[in-house]
Protein backbone atom coordinates (compact mmCIF):
# COMPACT_ATOMS: atom_id res chain seq x y z
CA UNK A 1 0.00 0.00 0.00
CA UNK A 2 1.52 3.27 -0.98
CA UNK A 3 2.26 6.32 1.36
CA UNK A 4 -0.58 8.29 0.29
CA UNK A 5 -3.18 5.75 0.08
CA UNK A 6 -2.49 5.08 3.79
CA UNK A 7 -3.00 8.14 4.83
CA UNK A 8 -6.13 8.49 3.71
CA UNK A 9 -7.15 5.68 5.28
CA UNK A 10 -6.02 6.94 8.36
CA UNK A 11 -7.83 10.21 7.82
CA UNK A 12 -11.51 8.27 7.05
CA UNK A 13 -10.76 6.07 10.39
CA UNK A 14 -10.30 8.73 12.62
CA UNK A 15 -13.33 11.01 10.71
CA UNK A 16 -15.91 7.91 12.24
CA UNK A 17 -13.88 7.22 15.21
CA UNK A 18 -16.33 7.71 18.19
CA UNK A 19 -15.93 10.77 19.62
CA UNK A 20 -15.41 12.62 16.61
CA UNK A 21 -16.63 15.73 14.52
CA UNK A 22 -18.89 13.08 12.49
CA UNK A 23 -20.07 11.69 15.55
CA UNK A 24 -20.70 14.76 17.66
CA UNK A 25 -23.01 16.02 14.28
CA UNK A 26 -24.97 12.60 14.54
CA UNK A 27 -25.99 12.78 18.38
CA UNK A 28 -26.87 16.57 17.93
CA UNK A 29 -29.07 15.98 15.06
CA UNK A 30 -30.86 12.84 17.03
CA UNK A 31 -32.10 15.35 19.20
CA UNK A 32 -32.64 18.77 17.34
CA UNK A 33 -34.78 17.63 14.32
CA UNK A 34 -37.27 16.55 16.42
CA UNK A 35 -37.75 18.93 18.35
CA UNK A 36 -37.77 21.34 14.98
CA UNK A 37 -40.29 18.78 13.85
CA UNK A 38 -42.33 19.37 16.65
CA UNK A 39 -42.24 23.00 16.86
CA UNK A 40 -43.25 23.03 13.04
CA UNK A 41 -46.49 20.60 14.04
CA UNK A 42 -47.51 22.75 16.59
CA UNK A 43 -47.46 26.01 14.81
CA UNK A 44 -49.16 24.00 11.91
CA UNK A 45 -52.20 23.07 14.24
CA UNK A 46 -52.28 26.24 16.00
CA UNK A 47 -52.27 28.91 13.22
CA UNK A 48 -55.57 28.90 12.42
CA UNK A 49 -56.60 29.60 16.04
CA UNK A 50 -54.37 33.07 15.87
CA UNK A 51 -55.31 34.04 11.90
CA UNK A 52 -58.49 35.24 11.03
CA UNK A 53 -60.48 32.59 8.54
CA UNK A 54 -63.17 34.45 7.42
CA UNK A 55 -62.51 37.87 5.36
CA UNK A 56 -65.66 39.79 5.09
CA UNK A 57 -66.38 42.83 2.45
CA UNK A 58 -68.87 45.05 1.03
CA UNK A 59 -69.88 44.75 -2.66
CA UNK A 60 -71.27 47.81 -4.33
CA UNK A 61 -73.48 46.75 -7.32
CA UNK A 62 -73.18 50.27 -8.66
CA UNK A 63 -69.35 50.20 -8.39
CA UNK A 64 -68.93 46.85 -9.94
CA UNK A 65 -68.47 45.87 -13.32
CA UNK A 66 -71.43 43.21 -14.52
CA UNK A 67 -71.81 41.01 -17.93
CA UNK A 68 -75.27 42.16 -19.71
CA UNK A 69 -75.10 38.64 -21.71
CA UNK A 70 -75.02 35.57 -19.39
CA UNK A 71 -73.80 33.13 -22.00
CA UNK A 72 -72.40 33.77 -25.41
CA UNK A 73 -71.09 31.18 -27.96
CA UNK A 74 -69.21 31.65 -31.08
CA UNK A 75 -69.81 29.06 -33.82
CA UNK A 76 -72.72 27.77 -32.24
CA UNK A 77 -74.66 24.40 -33.04
CA UNK A 78 -78.25 23.15 -32.01
CA UNK A 79 -79.55 19.79 -32.45
CA UNK A 80 -83.06 18.50 -32.33
CA UNK A 81 -86.23 16.60 -33.65
CA UNK A 82 -89.61 17.57 -34.58
CA UNK A 83 -92.73 16.07 -33.58
CA UNK A 84 -92.24 13.57 -36.13
CA UNK A 85 -88.59 12.72 -34.94
CA UNK A 86 -87.26 13.42 -38.05
CA UNK A 87 -83.70 15.73 -36.97
CA UNK A 88 -83.38 19.29 -37.73
CA UNK A 89 -80.02 21.83 -37.23
CA UNK A 90 -79.47 24.99 -36.23
CA UNK A 91 -75.90 26.98 -36.67
CA UNK A 92 -75.02 30.25 -36.07
CA UNK A 93 -71.86 32.15 -36.07
CA UNK A 94 -72.60 33.49 -32.63
CA UNK A 95 -75.58 32.66 -30.23
CA UNK A 96 -76.20 35.06 -26.85
CA UNK A 97 -78.63 34.11 -23.90
CA UNK A 98 -78.72 36.89 -21.49
CA UNK A 99 -80.26 35.50 -18.56
CA UNK A 100 -81.00 32.03 -17.21
CA UNK A 101 -84.98 33.25 -16.75
CA UNK A 102 -85.03 34.31 -20.24
CA UNK A 103 -85.43 31.22 -22.73
CA UNK A 104 -84.49 33.46 -25.61
CA UNK A 105 -81.26 33.25 -27.40
CA UNK A 106 -80.23 35.87 -29.86
CA UNK A 107 -78.71 34.26 -33.39
CA UNK A 108 -76.55 36.09 -35.47
CA UNK A 109 -75.34 34.22 -39.17
CA UNK A 110 -78.33 31.61 -38.85
CA UNK A 111 -78.41 28.43 -41.33
CA UNK A 112 -80.76 25.86 -40.38
CA UNK A 113 -81.23 22.57 -42.14
CA UNK A 114 -84.69 20.55 -42.09
CA UNK A 115 -85.71 17.02 -43.06
CA UNK A 116 -88.90 17.40 -44.94
CA UNK A 117 -90.53 14.49 -46.37
CA UNK A 118 -89.66 14.97 -49.82
CA UNK A 119 -85.72 15.78 -49.04
CA UNK A 120 -83.40 18.32 -46.93
CA UNK A 121 -83.88 22.16 -46.85
CA UNK A 122 -82.31 25.30 -46.28
CA UNK A 123 -82.80 28.13 -44.17
CA UNK A 124 -80.60 31.41 -43.92
CA UNK A 125 -80.86 34.87 -42.40
CA UNK A 126 -78.63 37.72 -41.13
CA UNK A 127 -80.58 37.14 -37.49
CA UNK A 128 -83.39 36.38 -35.18
CA UNK A 129 -84.34 34.92 -31.66
CA UNK A 130 -84.48 31.02 -30.42
CA UNK A 131 -87.12 30.03 -28.24
CA UNK A 132 -85.34 26.91 -26.54
CA UNK A 133 -88.81 26.09 -24.73
CA UNK A 134 -91.07 26.13 -28.36
CA UNK A 135 -88.46 25.33 -30.89
CA UNK A 136 -89.16 27.99 -32.77
CA UNK A 137 -87.07 30.59 -34.50
CA UNK A 138 -88.43 34.40 -35.13
CA UNK A 139 -86.23 36.00 -37.92
CA UNK A 140 -85.76 39.81 -37.86
CA UNK A 141 -84.86 40.98 -41.21
CA UNK A 142 -84.69 38.96 -44.59
CA UNK A 143 -85.07 34.95 -44.77
CA UNK A 144 -84.46 32.70 -47.24
CA UNK A 145 -86.29 28.97 -47.57
CA UNK A 146 -84.70 26.61 -50.37
CA UNK A 147 -85.78 22.92 -50.87
CA UNK A 148 -83.82 20.49 -52.85
CA UNK A 149 -86.88 19.87 -55.42
CA UNK A 150 -86.85 23.72 -56.24
CA UNK A 151 -88.90 25.57 -54.22
CA UNK A 152 -87.91 28.86 -52.53
CA UNK A 153 -89.60 31.86 -50.55
CA UNK A 154 -87.95 34.95 -49.96
CA UNK A 155 -89.62 37.13 -47.33
CA UNK A 156 -88.98 39.28 -43.77
CA UNK A 157 -89.60 38.79 -40.11
CA UNK A 158 -90.92 35.97 -40.18
CA UNK A 159 -91.84 33.00 -37.35
CA UNK A 160 -91.01 29.15 -38.21
CA UNK A 161 -92.01 26.63 -35.89
CA UNK A 162 -89.58 23.86 -36.18
CA UNK A 163 -91.57 21.54 -34.43
CA UNK A 164 -94.36 21.33 -36.86
CA UNK A 165 -92.49 22.91 -39.81
CA UNK A 166 -94.84 26.04 -39.70
CA UNK A 167 -93.27 29.26 -41.55
CA UNK A 168 -95.56 33.19 -41.18
CA UNK A 169 -94.26 35.36 -42.79
CA UNK A 170 -94.40 39.55 -41.06
CA UNK A 171 -94.02 41.01 -44.71
CA UNK A 172 -93.68 40.92 -48.21
CA UNK A 173 -93.30 37.30 -49.69
CA UNK A 174 -91.62 36.29 -53.07
CA UNK A 175 -91.06 32.60 -54.37
CA UNK A 176 -90.64 30.27 -56.88
CA UNK A 177 -92.01 27.02 -57.15
CA UNK A 178 -91.13 24.34 -59.98
CA UNK A 179 -94.88 25.59 -61.83
CA UNK A 180 -94.41 29.19 -61.47
CA UNK A 181 -93.51 32.17 -59.29
CA UNK A 182 -95.31 34.02 -56.51
CA UNK A 183 -95.61 37.27 -54.35
CA UNK A 184 -98.09 38.53 -52.01
CA UNK A 185 -98.11 40.67 -49.04
CA UNK A 186 -97.85 38.23 -46.21
CA UNK A 187 -97.80 34.38 -46.40
CA UNK A 188 -98.48 31.16 -44.56
CA UNK A 189 -96.74 27.92 -45.10
CA UNK A 190 -96.47 24.49 -44.50
CA UNK A 191 -92.78 23.61 -45.70
CA UNK A 192 -93.23 20.05 -44.98
CA UNK A 193 -96.53 19.62 -47.10
CA UNK A 194 -95.96 22.28 -49.56
CA UNK A 195 -99.05 24.21 -49.16
CA UNK A 196 -98.84 27.99 -49.42
CA UNK A 197 -101.90 30.45 -48.26
CA UNK A 198 -100.97 34.11 -49.78
CA UNK A 199 -102.64 37.29 -48.20
CA UNK A 200 -103.03 40.29 -49.51
CA UNK A 201 -101.84 41.31 -52.92
CA UNK A 202 -101.41 38.15 -54.16
CA UNK A 203 -99.88 37.46 -57.39
CA UNK A 204 -99.03 33.82 -59.11
CA UNK A 205 -97.70 32.99 -62.32
CA UNK A 206 -97.44 29.69 -63.80
CA UNK A 207 -94.95 28.15 -65.75
CA UNK A 208 -96.53 25.00 -66.65
CA UNK A 209 -93.92 22.30 -68.39
CA UNK A 210 -94.31 22.01 -72.00
CA UNK A 211 -96.33 18.80 -72.95
CA UNK A 212 -94.39 15.59 -74.80
CA UNK A 213 -95.12 14.75 -77.79
CA UNK A 214 -94.83 11.57 -79.65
Amino acid sequence: MSEIAARLRTQRRAWAHPGSTHDRAVRVALVLLPVLIGALAAFLISAPLFMGGDVSFVLDKNKVAMSPERLKIVAADYRGEDSKGRQFELHAGSAVQKSSAEPIVQIHELNARLSLTDGPATIVANQGRYNLNTDQMMVDGPIRFQTSDGYTLNTNDATIDLKTRQLESGGAVTGNTPTGTFRADRLRADLDKRVISLDGHAHLRMMPKPARRP
